[in-house]
């Protein structure tokens, strides 16, 4: 079985989307410290502090806009065209949650939040894979254990990376017999950005039971490549959140919701009673 260093020798072009904070940044490092020849392209708003104009190519765009993703794809086909042989990865990282009971949420927002965290992802892998096919590669795609459960108060996030999942699983299989596979990637709670933006106050895990659950960026950077070198379809990042997701997909659907909601509803009163 290749190491992660190995593996990485064989890839031309390597492409992270939301490489600019959290689990994206440290995919990004983690490929940097491993050591690669390939290209790295971010895709995102703002470009990661730990880019240089030597070390990786930045491409400003917003996923959730179709037209800018379209032009983003364009410019990352020519790249591909331009490099040498190797394998193409490609990470679908960017994405966003939003928390709270449905009907006090943004409903642009919750729109917005399909829009990068389902159709971007099958977007941009639909229009890079002709060009996968013919040197052979990996989509990695980011997932979460709020895919294997409904998720109340985090409904539509919850709902979107149930999709990421399957549809990673599906696409593996479609893919079964050609030169490009795909991996889902399953983490929990990670101190990153995203609870910030998803409205939280504070980090759950911060706090009770979840205190022990958290896992940061880079080890879930640390897993994926581990997972991709192994060459897996999927990877649940710890033992603690392989738990969650063995509890959520193993119990009765029903139960498991009401269950999640008791938890996250406990959550919210903390989160209104700290503000």
């Amino acid at each position: 079985m290749p190491t992660p260093s190995e593996y990485l020798n064989h890839a031309a072009v390597i492409i992270v989307t939301g490489g600019s904070s959290g689990i994206g940044c440290s995919i990004i490092k983690a490929i940097k410290t491993v050591g690669t020849n390939a290209v790295v392209c971010n895709l995102s708003r703002s470009k990661p502090d730990i880019f240089s104009d030597k070390t990786g190519l930045h491409i400003s765009t917003d996923l959730s806009s179709a037209s800018a993703l379209q032009t983003a794809a364009e410019r990352l086909e020519l790249i591909i065209d331009e490099a040498p042989p190797g394998k193409v990865l490609l990470f679908n990282n960017s994405g966003f949650g939003d928390y709270g009971r449905i009907e006090e949420l943004d409903r642009c927002k919750q729109l917005t939040m399909i829009d990068l965290n389902v159709k971007a992802v099958v977007d941009l892998t639909l229009r890079l894979l002709p060009k996968m096919l013919e040197r052979g590669g990996v989509v990695v795609n980011v997932a979460s254990t709020s895919a294997f459960q409904p998720t109340p108060f985090l409904a539509t996030y919850g709902a979107t990376k149930s999709f990421v999942l399957n549809w990673t699983l599906a696409l593996n299989e479609d893919l079964r017999g050609t030169s490009v596979r795909a991996l889902a990637v399953c983490p929990g709670p990670t101190r990153s950005n995203f609870f910030k933006s998803a409205g939280f106050e504070t980090p759950p895990m911060n706090s009770g039971a979840n205190a022990t659950l958290d896992m940061t960026s880079d080890q879930v950077a640390e897993y994926t490549l581990n997972a991709l070198a192994k060459g897996r379809s999927m990877v649940v990042t710890g033992w603690k959140n392989k738990c969650i997701a063995f509890f959520g997909s193993k119990f009765p659907i029903v139960a498991v919701t009401r269950i999640g909601g008791v938890i996250l509803r406990k959550l919210r009163l903390e989160q209104h009673r700290k503000h």
